[in-house]
């Protein structure tokens, strides 16, 4: 090989390689160029409406890093929250509403920040059977929102959405305590099923709760927690299959210490 022709190849490979650390840099950031506002923050837009979720969250921080005191800039900060969101990195979303929040408290976009948070975590609720902190900090932040704009569009889904958290966490204490119930453990299991009756008592899951109650008291001798659980659980759910259920235990309860009973007595004693 000539010694111009290994030149070339020499500077085609530096070439290349700056372009690679060129495109790699464009991932991570921005290359800085003086834009107008609408400039950026139009190519945000555009980069959302396509999907590009993580190009439209950094064309929108780059209208604030430009433009920090303009108006767009307040309301660039929340859609790049929103871009983030799009793009389920929750972490980077709720950072920024959070920083919204405490900048602008008084934003007319402030109620939809709050709610945009709560969405966050509710979104990242896991099944019953792992951690559910996720789902706490779903309930706290939605809650949130109904306190504080009780009277806003994003309140009422804030209440349906609490509804569905707060079963959740029912549900998953009667995970544990049907663990427990198994395992023979039959106070850890009361303790759980006693949280779902007075914490959760709006909860689809109290009947069920109720019975397994009566079911443990019953199973440790408790007779009269037994048939005060199954009291409530009938007046409360007549109709429902955890009801037949605890009204058929508690009657072999009693058929069985009728017998024993009778078993126990004189046989001149039986009429």
């Amino acid at each position: 090989m000539s010694s111009f022709a290994a030149s070339v190849r020499s500077l085609i490979l530096v070439l290349g390689a700056a372009l690679l650390l060129s495109a790699c840099s464009s991932d991570d950031e921005i290359e800085y160029k003086e834009r107008t506002v609408y400039e950026i923050y139009s190519q945000a837009m555009m980069y959302l409406e396509d999907g590009r979720f993580k190009d439209a969250a950094q064309y929108f921080d780059e209208v604030e890093r430009q433009h920090p005191y303009s108006v767009w800039a307040t309301k660039a900060k929340l859609m790049s929250a929103y871009s983030h969101y799009q793009n389920n990195k929750y972490d980077d979303a709720i950072s920024g509403l959070d920083r919204f929040i405490a900048v602008h408290p008084g934003n007319r976009d402030v109620a939809y920040a709050y709610y945009l948070k709560g969405l966050c975590y509710y979104e990242q609720i896991t099944d019953v059977q792992r951690d559910q902190d996720m789902t706490r900090k779903a309930l706290e932040a939605l809650q949130d929102v109904v306190t504080r704009f009780p009277n806003s569009s994003y309140a009422r889904d804030a209440t349906l959405k609490i509804d569905l958290t707060r079963d959740h966490l029912a549900g998953k204490e009667m995970t544990v305590g049907r663990f427990y119930l198994n395992r023979k453990q039959y106070l850890a299991a009361i303790n759980r099923f006693k949280t779902v009756v007075d914490e959760y008592g709006d909860t689809t899951h109290v009947p069920e709760a109720l019975y397994r109650l009566t079911e443990a008291y019953t199973i440790l001798g408790i007779t009269e927690e037994a048939k005060k659980n199954a009291a409530v659980l009938g007046y409360n759910y007549p109709g429902t299959d955890w009801y037949e259920d605890a009204f058929a235990l508690m009657e072999g309860r009693v058929q069985k210490s009728v017998q024993q009973e009778a078993a126990e007595k004189p046989w001149y004693q039986l009429w």
